[in-house]
């Protein structure tokens, strides 16, 4: 509990490396990345600091060489995940006491510890298990969970600071305590930022953590907790916990203690936690906070006065830097006829020029998809495609997974504007093109509002201040992100604060005071310090 109010270091983003040929960082990063590649890492979870190894393996292959093996990691039974509830129930006592500033304290050691000495290996884990090139698993690993650390720790003295006001003789305070039970939080395998801010953000705010990570991100998770132990934080506070979804799922939202779920991952499963913890509801001691971040069908909408090279490079860079699995990757875009023939020309020029491999060769722009399950969707789209007659795959449209799961950018056009893939989320290097009349600019903005279910990200491009404004009005609702004459995707914390509405989430606004303010039940405390003595109001006199 905040027993004092300090001033934290100033939080700034943590500036990225460009690894550009010949730089020191480059050299030690590939270097880091053939090390763990050649090593075998054999993966514990963990329940109340201590180290767990069933002997239940699962194998982490990189995507991009799906037959290599650089490790296993241990899944849990159902004792296991009982015992996690018991642990961090026994870890709340001391966590939820002490003081911010300590709390503070640690997360921010453990940016500073990501930003030296932990780097390297940070990248380098979400680059091999993850399929990430350099600069995604720099900007990703690193910088932006450096920045969740430092600028929560700085939302929080916010948070603390607002306090109310106090008439003559009372003083009244507002105290933000840990919610009474465990947060569950459940991370997804293409942000490792966000894999170590979902576990970090309610533990920050004095709540104890149970946490599961995707199956295919948990190397780069083991970093994390490796990074949390060096930072000092206690054993309890936040417990990882690997294995069968569904059996680890029932048993946390059926605890009692259950008081809170941070999400990051598919529509229907965040439904079902919704619905699930709704049927519980009887078994609960208090509300549950539902906090996620689901799907996205983003989008790029341009008017005949936008700069086509500029639309051109931002659906290059939105649809597909890290094979389009950002929740935010552009996958639709509706550009007007009299600007088809440049951006066009641009794309198509982009996407051939795209290497695609491994990502130790840091020529490769393209690296794999996540797994086979991901590459059999995507390559089941292309096919659709190619035999649909109100769709023209114009560049790309090849795959092979006989190495790894590579799947060209690929870009189709289509006359129907309700077509498969400008609805659908994709979530992979598969952009769709609806090309309008121009003078039906306006009613294309109707058709970026309804065509979705979701309401991420998306993006408007201009050259009239007056379209941009009837735009961004239009499309009040379609985004929680919006952007104005630029790419749909990489929010910064501090600057975009990040989620979104309808069927995209709760938007909680992650790295954000509005997340943090969901891991706290304000007490609202009112001190008299002249306490009256005699019932009677002045009225009652006679």
């Amino acid at each position: 509990m905040a027993s004092g109010f300090y001033k934290v270091p100033k939080a700034v983003n943590e500036p990225v490396n460009s690894f550009a040929p010949g730089t020191p960082e480059r050299k030690a990063l590939l270097d880091t990345y053939k090390k763990m590649y050649n090593e075998q890492i054999d993966i514990p979870f963990y329940i109340g600091g201590k180290e767990y190894r069933t002997g239940n393996t699962v194998d982490i292959n990189p995507p991009h060489d799906h037959k290599h093996v650089v490790g296993k990691y241990h899944t849990a039974d159902k004792e296991h995940i009982v015992l996690a509830v018991e642990k961090a129930a026994e870890a709340r006592v001391k966590w939820a006491a002490t003081s911010w500033e300590h709390r503070a304290a640690i997360f921010l050691k453990a940016a500073d510890l990501l930003a030296g000495p932990f780097r390297n290996k940070m990248n380098a884990a979400t680059m091999i298990a993850q399929s990430k090139n350099v600069m995604q698993a720099e900007i990703d690993a690193s910088c932006e969970l450096i920045d969740f650390f430092r600028f929560n720790v700085e939302f929080m003295t916010e948070i603390y600071n607002n306090q109310p006001q106090s008439s003559p003789g009372i003083w009244n305070r507002m105290e933000y305590r840990p919610l009474e039970g465990f947060v569950y939080a459940i991370t997804p395998f293409n942000f490792t930022s966000i894999a170590g801010n979902l576990p970090a953000a309610p533990a920050m705010m004095g709540n104890v953590v149970i946490w599961k990570p995707a199956r295919s991100q948990v190397y780069s998770a083991q970093v994390i907790m490796e990074l949390f132990k060096a930072a000092g934080l206690p054993d309890g506070v936040i417990n990882m916990v690997t294995g069968n979804s569904g059996m680890i799922t029932d048993v946390l939202l059926g605890s009692p203690d259950f008081t809170g779920v941070h999400f990051t991952g598919s529509t229907p499963v965040f439904k079902s936690f919704w619905k699930t913890i709704g049927n519980n509801m009887d078994t609960y001691k208090s509300y549950p906070r539902i906090v996620g971040e689901t799907g996205g069908k983003d989008f790029i909408w341009a008017h005949p006065s936008a700069n086509a090279q500029e639309v051109g490079t931002a659906i290059s860079r939105g649809a597909f830097e890290f094979q389009g699995q950002k929740c935010s990757a552009a996958s639709r875009a509706y550009l007007p006829k009299s600007l088809w023939k440049d951006i066009k020309a641009t794309i198509i020029k982009d996407v051939k020029s795209f290497k695609m491999g491994t990502p130790e060769d840091t020529s490769n722009f393209i690296n794999a998809v996540i797994d086979n399950r991901a590459f059999k969707k995507l390559s089941g789209y292309i096919e659709e495609a190619k035999q649909d007659t109100d769709a023209e795959i114009i560049v790309g449209g090849g795959y092979n997974d006989s190495v790894g799961y590579f799947i060209e950018p690929t870009i189709i056009v289509t006359t129907n504007p309700q077509y498969k893939t400008m609805v659908n989320e994709l979530f992979g290097p598969i952009m769709t093109i609806f090309v309008y009349e121009d003078e039906q600019w306006e009613e294309m903005l109707d058709v970026v509002n309804n065509t979705s279910e979701f309401a991420l990200t998306g993006a408007i491009f201009s050259g009239d201040r007056y379209v941009i404004d009837i735009a961004t009005n239009k499309l009040e609702n379609a985004a929680g992100n919006f952007y104005i004459n630029d790419k749909p995707t990489g929010a910064v914390v501090g600057q975009q604060p990040f989620g979104g509405a309808r069927g995209s989430g709760t938007n909680d606004k992650a790295g954000s005071v509005w997340n943090l303010l969901r891991w706290v039940s304000n007490r609202t405390i009112k001190e008299t310090f002249v306490t009256p003595t005699n019932y009677r109001y002045p009225f009652l006199e006679e």
